[in-house]
This record gives C-alpha cells, structure tokens and sequence, in this order.
C-alpha cells in the first residue's frame, strides 16, 4: 500500500466519524437556539475543547508556528504560552461567567445581539453583523490554506483538494447538526489534536537534525546567536509582542470564540472549563510554536514556495506512514472546527440580526432552514476566494485585527464598566475599524505588520471608548442610556418581550 493511499484511508475514515456526529446533531438539533447555541447546556469538557479547537486552526501549526520559529527561534514559543494564559485562562475567568449570564437571561444568541441589548440600539446590531460577516469570510478562505500545503507536499495531490476536503467535512456535519454536532465534533477533533501534536514533537524532536531535546537546544541557541536573535533587536521584540498580544487578547473579541460562552450549562461547566481550556490551549499551542522554533536546525534559508512550506516539508522528512495520517487528519480537524466556528457565528449573525427583523415571516422553522441555507452558500464562497485567490483574500491578515478593533473594546467594557453607554460604544467601534483599515492601506496591506496594526486598533478602540463614554453622560438622554436588566441578575427576559429593556 502506498503511502498516499495509507493516509487517504485515515481521512477517510475521519469523514465517515464526522458524518456520524453530523447525524446525531442532527437528530437533536429541533430549534433555532440548538442549531445556534446548542440549548445552552454544553458541559465543561465539550466547552473547553470547542473554544481550544476553534482557537487554532491550520494557519497556527503550518502558518504562525513555521514562520514565527523561524523569525523568532525558541522566542515563538512566548506566543503560546501567552495564547493559553491569557487567550484562554483569563478569557474564561473575566468573560465566560458574565457572558453566559447575560445571554442566557436576555435570550441573546449572537454578537450583534448583545451590542443591542446593551447599549439599547438597532443601527448598532447592524453594524456589527455587517462587520461580522464582511470581516470573517477572507479570516474563513484562510483557514483553507494550511492544510493546501500538507496536501501538496506529503500526498502530491493539488492544493484545491485538501480546501475541498475541509469545506465537505465543515458542511458535512454544521450543516446538519449545527452547534451540537460542532461541539461533539470538536471533541473529537480535539482529542486527535492532543495525540497529533504529542507524536509530532516526539518524531521531530527524535529526528537527526535535532538530536533530541538537550543537544537540540544547545544547536538552536547556536544558531540564534549567529542569526542575531539573541537578543532581540527592538524591531523583532514589538513584531513578537504584537503576535502574543493580538492572537491572546484579540481573540477576547473575536464572535466565533465569544459565543462558546453562550451555550455552557451553569457555571460549576464554567469553572472546570476555564482548567480544561487553559490545558488544552497551551499543550497544543507551545508545541505548536515550540516544533516552529525547530525550523532554522532543518532550513538555513527560507525554502521556495514560502515560510508556510517548511512545516510540512519537516513533516514528510521526520514521521512515518502512519504518523502523517494522524497529522494530515490533526490539521484537518483543527481547521475544520474553526471554519465551523466562524461559519456558525457570521451566518447565525445575518439570519438573526439582518434577515429576520426585516422579515415579516414568524415561521421559525423556514428561519432555522434559512441559517442552515447561508451556513453552506457561507463555506462555498470561501472556498471559492480561496481557491481563486480573489482580492478579497488580501483582507485576511488583517480580519482578525479589524473585528478584535471593532468589538473588543465596547464588548469588554460593557460587561464591567455599568456606566460605559452608547456613545463611548460607537466611539469605539468606529475607531477600531478606521484605525485597522487605514494601517493596512496606509502600508500597502503589509502582512509582516498585521499584528501589529491590529493591537494598535484595539488600543485605539478602548481609548475611544473612554473618552466617547463622558461625552455621552454630558449629552445626557440616549445618549447616556444603561439598560438596568443588562446588570440585574434577577432578570429574566421572558416570552414575548421585546428587545427594548427598562433603561436608567
């Protein structure tokens, strides 16, 4: 049997499992609020690792990890360690409790959703579906990539096929199953990302060109010196900084990440979840940036084709037949939760707060087909930017600081700060998104400092936000508006309410 066919029979297997949890989702999945939210009673374990696998797609272990490591030697692995304390731990401590408390009260579903019912404005939901969706479809045609790469190296397949397969799998069980098929498929995924990664550092750790762990450190710090990463000069530190910090707390403000709060049980879920996450996220990211930082003992330069091809060209040098099998269905999984994630939060954003206010329809099952509908033309356009290369795939390096500009700020804020109102909402919504453009315009959309710009927004957003907050209580009225039922935990919303709560 030969290798490329050895690895197909383990993909292959892969979908059939996925079409299986596809259709039990679907058995299960009867409203609007499964298909979206998963009923709100997600346990700890399936939480933790929706967040972990939604977290880290292909672009982290072909993409960031290759061309950090190789940028920055064993420095990258900062970033991992930063993506677990503060991507995860502190995400889950400061904003799962209060998110999933306010949600589930106010019956909020999506983003948009709870911009309006905290600041009390419709123009506002729209606004922030519109960026949701405008912003996450080149984040979604990116996640194709990493897996192109593997495909084309490890099995000489075309690089169109490997996008194929995610964009299959992605439908196959989000389609039918929604959010509870996309939890039990990230578990899954998950548990194959854990043993994927584990074996990936064993091999390549093992490999000639490391030497094992101790002889291997003692050749990177060599090599780091002679390649003037030790230390690191200033330019290097703020390109570092700008990673850990916007692929950390940016995500604090990303939708597809913000709504796996939304479907946890209570909050005992949420407090082993925070322990399970912040486990995950790190074993899979610090190996992921560490087997990175290894790429300068297998490449003196970076190879033709890219920085995204040394990671998969490692890979098919240092593991065996079935190894690579395992690998190439770890990088699907992991960017095929993600896909579903983004898919699930954009879509369930123009449905719910495009579509159906505007709709005089009241037929909630045509509204659920509808989701299910713009779910699948969602993964097909991707696919298409992805695979065309069209411009709109140039946004992508920059998607990630554009929505975390906009929304973390007025998100954040709004949780903590009873006062923060309208005004200072708008204020920083507006600047995040003109900030974010203007840098990636102003330098000729340059990736290399697309992190960078991207923490430079969301500063610039929280300090729009400060300021615009008391222009608002001067302006007084609606402009000062604070939903008292947003903080009063005693307050349910019930059945037939509108989205209009009392104000103080």
């Amino acid at each position: 049997m030969t290798k490329q066919t050895f690895v197909l029979l383990i993909i292959g297997l892969y979908i059939i499992v996925m079409a299986i949890v596809g259709i039990q989702g679907a058995r299960k999945t009867k409203t609007l609020t499964d298909f979206v939210v998963g009923g709100r009673r997600a346990g700890p374990w399936v939480s933790a690792f929706a967040y972990g696998t939604t977290y880290f797609s292909a672009v982290l272990f072909i993409g960031y990890a290759g061309t950090s490591g190789f940028n920055f030697g064993w420095w990258a692995v900062l970033i991992g360690v930063m993506n677990g304390l503060l991507g995860a731990f502190l995400a889950w401590k400061l904003l799962a409790p209060r998110t999933r408390d306010v949600t589930r009260r106010l019956k909020i579903k999506t983003m948009p959703q709870m911009f309006e019912k905290r600041y009390q404005s419709k123009h506002m939901k729209t606004f922030a579906a519109v960026i949701t969706f405008l912003f996450l479809v080149p984040y979604s045609a990116s996640v194709y990539s990493g897996l192109s790469y593997l495909c084309e190296i490890v099995l000489g397949l075309p690089y169109e096929w490997a996008m194929l397969a995610i964009a299959f799998v992605a439908a196959l069980y989000l389609i039918a199953g929604g959010y509870i098929a996309s939890l039990r498929a990230d578990f899954i995924q998950g548990l194959v990302m854990i043993v994927g990664v584990l074996l990936m550092v064993g091999f390549i750790v093992a490999s000639p060109e490391v030497g094992g762990l101790s002889a291997g450190m003692e050749r990177l710090t060599a090599v780091m010196e002679e390649g003037a990463l030790l230390p690191l000069s200033g330019a290097d530190v703020g390109q570092l900084l700008g990673l850990c910090l916007l692929t950390s707390v940016g995500t604090w403000g990303m939708p597809q990440m913000v709504q796996k709060f939304y479907g946890v049980a209570d909050e005992k879920s949420i407090r082993a979840g925070t322990v399970i996450s912040t486990g995950f996220c790190l074993l899979i990211s610090v190996c992921a940036y560490f087997i990175g930082s290894l790429t300068r003992l297998f490449f003196t330069e970076v190879p033709a084709g890219g920085s995204d091809r040394m990671i998969p060209m490692i890979l098919d040098k240092t593991l065996p037949v079935l190894l690579l099998g395992v690998v190439m269905v770890l990088v699907l999984s992991a960017s095929v939760s993600t896909l579903s994630g983004i898919t699930l939060s954009a879509c369930a954003a123009i449905t719910l707060d495009l579509i159906a206010p505007h709709s005089k329809m009241e037929d909630k099952a045509r509204t659920l087909l509808q989701t299910r509908l713009l779910c699948f033309l969602f993964i097909v356009f991707s696919f298409v930017i992805a695979v065309f290369k069209t411009p709109i795939l140039t946004l992508m390096s920059f998607s990630w600081g554009t929505i975390s500009g906009a929304f973390l700020a007025p998100y954040f804020l709004g949780l903590w700060w009873k006062r923060m109102n309208r005004t200072g909402a708008w204020a920083g919504m507006i600047t995040g998104v003109v900030v974010s453009l203007a840098l990636a315009v102003g330098s000729g959309f340059d990736s290399g400092n697309a992190a960078l710009f991207g923490v430079i927004a969301m500063a610039a957003s929280f300090g729009a936000c400060l300021i615009g907050t008391p222009v608002g209580w001067k302006l007084g009225g609606r402009f000062a508006d604070v939903p008292a039922v947003f903080f009063d935990r005693s307050y349910t919303l019930q059945k037939g309410e509108g989205a209009a709560p009392e104000k103080v």
